[in-house]
C-alpha cells in the first residue's frame, strides 16, 4: 500500500439514495469492534458524538453523512483506555529535570546543573532517576549533590514515585536528622549518617518545602499532557489519585472544552476530600467519573518500598511494611463499601496484596457488584490467586514486568518470582484485567503495553529473553484490557470500551493491524489518527 497520501479525506455525501442525515460515515476499514462477539466490521456511522450504526458497506446507501471516511483497508479499533496513569504528574514532569536516562551519580548531577542553568529555581525539582538500571544498582548518597548544591535544596524523585534523593540543604529545611523517625516509610541512613534517601511515608516530610505548582502550570500540564495521551491513540485516562482541588480544576477546564480526554479520576486518600465527596455524591459527566478512592497499602519494589511475606532475597532481615494499618484500610474498606464508592489500593508486595485481598473479601461479601480494584498486584503468594474473583479487579501495567524482569529476581528469588507480574495467572481467577501503563513511571506508549504483555520481553532488543512466558497473554485479551475490561473496570462499559450502537464515537486508526502483524512490529504501529466523540483530536498524516 502506498502510504503517502492523506488517509483521512472528508467529503460531502453525493450518492443517490442517501436518507438520515449523520455527521460522519467511516467504511472501507478493518473494524475490531471488540463487542462481546467480538465481530468485526467495514464500515459505521456516527451522529452527535456516538455511534448509530455498525456494519459493513451497505451502509453507505442508508445514510446521508455531512463527511465520509474512506479508511483503505486501515485497521480501527475502539479507543484505548489506559486504566492507571498520572496524567497531572505527566505533564509537570516538563517543569522538571529529567533524569530518565542517566546511568550514575555523576550524570545525574551535571543533568540537574544544565536544568538550573536554565531555570534557576529556588528548590531544584527531578524525577525518573533508577539506580536498578545502573552499574551500581545500591541506593546512591548525597555527598556529591551536597558539593554540586550547597545552598539550594534539591529533591530528586526516584522513577517509581516512591523514593526521593535529596541533599542536604532540602534535609535541614525539612527539618530531618539523624533522630526523626516514621512510620511507614524509611529514612535511609549508612553508618549512622543520612544518605538523602527518602522512601514513601518519609516523603511526606520533604513535600511540604516544595511550594505547590501554580493554577497555570497546572492548566499547562494537564493541557500538554492531553497533547500526548492523544498522540498516543488514547481517550480515556485512569488518573491514579487526585485531590480535590485538582479534580475541580479538571471539570473546570473540561465545561470550558479545554480539557476533551475523558477521566476516570481517583480521589486521593485524604479524609476531607473523601467526606465531602460522599456528601456531594459522585460526579458523572461525559468526560469525568469521580466514583473511586485511591489508597497506597505499600511502595514499590525497585525502592524495596514492596511490603513482603518474606525479607527481601537481596536485604535479608528486611521486609518492608504496609503504608496504612490494616485496621485503618478495614475502617476506610466498610465506609465506601456503605457509600458504594469503588476502592483501588495499590499493592505490589505479597504481603500487602495478602492483606489488601482479606480486607476486601470480608467487606465485599453482601455487595453485588463492587469492581474494587487492587493497583499493580505485582506479587502474589501462590496460595493467595484463588481469593481473586470478579469483585476484585487486578488492575496492572505490562510494561512493569519488562522494565524489572533484569532486577526482580534479586529482589524476589526464584521460589516468590514465579507469582509475579502473573497476568495469566489473575486472569483465570478474576475474570477480567484492566490494563495500563503508571505512566510516567512507564512510558505512556500503548504498543509497548501490548508488546510487553503478549510478548513478555523487553521492547528493541531481539535477544531479550522471555520472561515468564506461562504469563503472557493473548492479543485478544490484551486488546481487552486496554478497552472492554478497562471501561468495565471504571463501570463505564455502557458508553465506552466497543465500536457499539450508543457509545461514544471515540476510536483510532492505525497503519497496521496489531492483532495480525509479526509481534515484534507492534512497536512500530503509528496512529494515523485519533478520534473522540466523531471528532478528530490527533491525526498523523502519513
Amino acid at each position: 500500500m502506498n502510504k503517502n497520501f492523506l488517509i483521512l479525506h472528508f467529503f460531502l455525501c453525493t450518492a443517490i439514495g442517501c436518507t438520515e442525515r449523520v455527521d460522519l460515515l467511516v467504511h472501507n476499514a478493518k473494524i475490531y469492534t471488540v463487542n462481546e462477539s467480538f465481530d468485526k466490521a467495514s464500515a459505521f456511522v456516527v451522529k452527535d458524538g456516538r455511534f448509530v450504526a455498525v456494519g459493513g458497506e451497505e451502509l453507505i446507501k442508508k445514510y446521508n453523512p455531512a463527511n465520509t471516511v474512506d479508511a483503505r483497508g486501515l485497521a480501527i479499533f475502539p479507543g484505548f483506555i489506559d486504566a492507571h496513569g498520572h496524567l497531572l504528574s505527566l505533564g509537570l514532569n516538563q517543569f522538571k529535570a529529567d533524569l530518565r536516562d542517566v546511568n550514575n551519580i555523576d550524570q545525574l548531577i551535571e543533568t540537574v546543573k544544565e536544568h538550573q542553568g536554565k531555570y534557576n529555581q529556588k528548590i531544584i525539582i527531578g524525577r525518573g532517576w533508577d539506580q536498578n538500571q545502573w552499574e551500581d544498582k545500591s541506593f546512591p548518597d548525597n555527598q556529591k549533590l551536597n558539593a554540586a548544591f550547597p545552598d539550594v535544596a534539591v529533591v530528586l524523585e526516584r522513577i517509581d514515585g516512591h523514593a526521593f534523593l535529596v541533599n542536604q540543604k532540602a534535609l535541614e529545611m525539612a527539618g530531618i536528622d539523624q533522630d526523626t523517625q516514621v512510620e511507614g516509610g524509611q529514612i535511609v541512613k549508612q553508618k549512622g549518617k543520612l544518605t538523602g534517601i527518602l522512601v514513601d511515608n518519609a516523603m511526606a516530610l520533604v513535600f511540604k518545602i516544595i511550594p505547590e505548582f501554580s493554577k497555570e502550570d497546572k492548566i499547562k500540564a494537564l493541557l500538554k499532557a492531553q497533547e500526548i495521551c492523544f498522540e498516543n491513540g488514547l481517550t480515556t485516562i485512569g488518573e491514579g489519585g487526585i485531590s480535590k482541588k485538582d479534580i475541580y480544576l479538571i471539570d473546570s477546564l473540561q465545561r470550558k472544552g479545554l480539557l476533551k480526554l475523558r477521566i476516570y479520576a481517583m480521589i486521593e486518600n485524604d479524609p476531607h476530600a473523601i467526606n465531602h465527596f460522599i456528601s456531594e455524591g459522585k460526579l458523572k459527566t461525559d468526560f469525568l467519573n469521580v466514583r473511586s478512592v485511591k489508597v497506597f497499602a505499600d511502595g514499590a519494589l525497585g525502592s524495596r518500598g514492596a511490603a513482603l511475606i518474606e525479607d527481601y532475597s537481596d536485604k535479608m532481615g528486611y521486609k518492608s511494611s504496609l503504608l496504612i494499618p490494616k485496621d485503618s484500610l478495614m475502617r476506610l474498606a466498610n465506609l465506601l463499601a456503605e457509600k458504594s464508592f469503588q476502592m483501588n489500593t495499590h499493592a505490589i508486595g505479597d504481603a500487602a496484596v495478602r492483606g489488601v485481598l482479606e480486607v476486601y473479601n470480608q467487606v465485599l461479601g453482601y455487595k453485588e457488584d463492587p469492581r474494587w480494584r487492587i493497583e499493580h498486584a505485582q506479587v502474589i503468594a501462590l496460595q493467595d490467586f484463588p481469593r481473586f474473583n470478579i469483585k476484585i479487579i487486578p488492575s496492572i501495567q505490562p510494561t512493569h514486568a519488562t522494565s524489572d524482569m533484569g532486577w526482580a529476581i534479586d529482589r524476589l528469588g526464584k521460589e516468590r518470582i514465579k507469582g509475579a507480574y502473573a497476568y495469566k495467572d489473575l486472569l483465570d481467577w478474576s475474570g477480567v484485567l484492566a490494563l495500563g501503563t503508571d505512566f510516567p513511571v512507564e512510558d505512556i506508549n500503548p504498543f509497548k503495553t501490548f508488546y510487553a504483555a503478549v510478548a513478555r520481553k523487553l521492547p528493541d532488543d531481539k535477544l531479550s529473553p522471555t520472561f515468564q512466558p506461562e504469563n503472557a497473554l493473548t492479543r485478544y485479551e490484551t486488546l481487552l484490557g486496554m478497552s472492554r475490561w478497562a471501561a468495565y473496570a471504571n463501570f463505564e462499559e455502557n458508553e465506552k470500551g466497543s465500536i457499539e450502537v450508543g457509545k461514544f464515537a471515540d476510536f483510532v486508526i492505525l497503519d497496521q493491524d496489531i492483532m495480525k502483524v509479526n509481534i515484534q512490529s507492534v512497536l512500530q504501529t503509528r496512529i494515523v489518527a485519533t478520534i473522540l466523540n466523531g471528532k478528530i483530536v490527533f491525526s498523523n498524516r502519513l
